[in-house]
C-alpha cells in the first residue's frame, strides 16, 4: 500500500496542454477514480503517474519520496490496460509468473503468489488454459492477477471494463470492489463512466479540461456538485441545469431566463445580493415533484416524451424554452402532449454563480 502525491502536474504535447497545474493526494488504502469526458487528460495523467510518460512540471511522490527520475519498473507500480496484454503463447500460469521471473523471484515464492491470486480472482481452473481460450471476463481476471503477484504498492487501471459487455461489466465492477476491500490496496481506476466511479471508488476525481473540478466522496459529489460541469456529468438523466438572471422585480428577487420568471424564496435570493447576476439553477430528475410540496417552486410544462423504465418513468418536458427530465416512481395519467404542472422543491434546488456552487440556507447538504 502506498500513499501519493501529485504537485503541481502540467503536460503538454507540443503548444497543446492536457493536464494544468494539477494537484492531488490519494491516501493510503483507498480506492480513488479518475472520472471525466475523453480527452479530459484522465489517461495521460495514470501513465505520468506510472512513469510511462513525463510531465512538462510538477512532482510525483509516493510515500513522500519524489519519483520523477524512477524508471517505471523501479515505481512499484502495477498497471492493468483496457488491452489485456496477456501473452498470447504463454498459459495463464506462464503470464501470471512472467513479470516475476524476469526478476528472478524464486520459484517457490512465484507459485504461491499464483496459488494466492488464482484463488483470490476464482482463476484456479484457468491455469493450464492459453488467453485464446478464455472469454472477455477470464482474460480480464487474470490481467488483474498479473498485477496482484507483483504485490506492488500501488494499482492503477486504466478503463478497465470498456471492453466488456454490460452485464459482465457489472459483475466485474462488484469482483474489482470486493478485491479492494480484501487486498486493502490503494488503488486509481480511470473511467469515463460515471455508473463505474459511482460504485467502484470511495473517493471521485472530476477531471475536465485537464484541470480537477472536484474530488470528493461519492455522495458529495451527487448531492452537492462543485460546479455545473460536475452536476451534469454525475447523475442519470443528468441534473436539469437553466441560466438566468436574478433581477428585482417588485421588491422581490426573481430567477429570469429561457422564457421562464418565477420567484426566489428568500434564503435563496439572499445568497447573491447583485441585481442582473448571470446564474445557474439546477434541480435532480428525481427532485421534481408532480403534486403540490410545501415550499416549492411551480412551472407549468407539456409532456414531450414518456420513456418507460419499469421501476420508474422519465417524463421529457418543456416549459418555456426550457427542457426538463423528471424521474418519478408514480404511475402517471400525463401522456405525451398534455400539460402538467411541476414543483420544485425549494430545499433540493443547486445554485451556481460564475460557475461556482453557492451554498445556501435551502441548499441539500454536502
Amino acid at each position: 500500500m502506498a500513499e501519493l502525491e501529485l504537485r503541481n502536474i502540467s503536460k503538454s504535447f507540443g503548444d497543446q496542454p492536457v493536464l494544468r497545474d494539477l494537484s492531488l493526494q490519494v491516501p493510503d488504502g483507498s480506492f480513488t477514480i479518475l472520472l471525466g469526458p475523453s480527452g479530459c487528460g484522465k489517461s495521460t495523467l495514470l501513465r505520468i503517474i506510472a512513469g510511462l510518460d513525463s510531465q512538462t512540471a510538477g512532482q510525483v511522490r509516493i510515500d513522500g519520496t519524489v519519483v520523477d527520475h524512477l524508471p517505471p519498473a523501479e515505481r512499484d507500480i502495477a498497471m492493468v490496460f483496457q488491452q489485456y496484454a496477456l501473452y498470447p503463447h504463454l498459459s495463464v500460469r506462464e503470464n501470471l509468473a512472467f513479470a516475476l521471473t524476469i526478476r528472478r523471484t524464486p520459484r517457490r515464492v512465484i507459485d504461491e503468489r499464483i496459488a494466492e491470486a488464482a484463488q483470490l480472482l476464482d482463476i484456479e481452473p484457468l491455469l493450464d488454459r492459453k488467453p485464446k481460450d478464455l472469454s472477455g471476463g477470464q482474460r480480464q481476471r487474470v490481467a488483474m492477477g498479473r498485477a496482484i503477484v507483483r504485490k506492488p504498492k500501488l494499482f492503477l487501471f486504466d478503463e478497465p471494463l470498456s471492453n466488456l459487455d454490460a452485464q459482465l461489466r457489472t459483475t466485474m465492477r462488484i469482483e474489482l470492489k470486493k478485491l479492494q476491500q480484501r487486498l486493502q490496496a490503494t488503488m486509481i481506476y480511470v473511467t469515463h463512466d460515471q455508473v463505474e466511479a459511482m460504485t467502484l471508488g470511495d473517493r471521485i476525481v472530476v477531471i475536465e479540461g485537464g484541470r480537477i473540478r472536484q474530488a470528493d466522496e461519492p455522495h458529495r459529489t451527487y448531492a452537492a456538485p462543485a460546479d455545473p460541469f460536475v452536476a451534469s456529468f454525475i447523475g442519470t438523466p443528468p441534473m436539469n441545469l437553466w441560466e438566468g438572471a436574478l433581477m428585482t422585480e417588485g421588491g422581490k428577487t426573481v430567477l429570469k431566463g429561457n422564457g421562464l420568471t418565477f420567484p426566489l424564496p428568500a434564503g435563496l435570493a439572499s445568497s447573491h445580493s447583485t441585481k442582473k447576476s448571470a446564474v445557474t439553477l439546477g434541480i435532480r430528475p428525481e427532485d421534481i415533484a408532480l403534486r403540490e410540496l410545501p415550499e416549492t417552486l411551480q412551472v407549468t410544462g407539456t409532456v414531450e416524451l414518456v420513456e418507460d423504465l419499469g421501476a420508474d418513468l422519465l417524463l421529457h418536458c418543456r416549459a418555456g424554452e426550457l427542457r426538463l427530465v423528471v424521474r418519478t416512481a408514480r404511475r402517471t395519467d400525463k401522456i405525451q402532449g398534455q400539460t402538467v404542472k411541476l414543483f420544485f422543491p425549494v430545499d433540493k434546488l443547486h445554485l451556481f454563480i460564475d460557475h461556482r456552487r453557492i451554498d445556501t440556507p435551502t441548499a441539500p447538504p454536502a
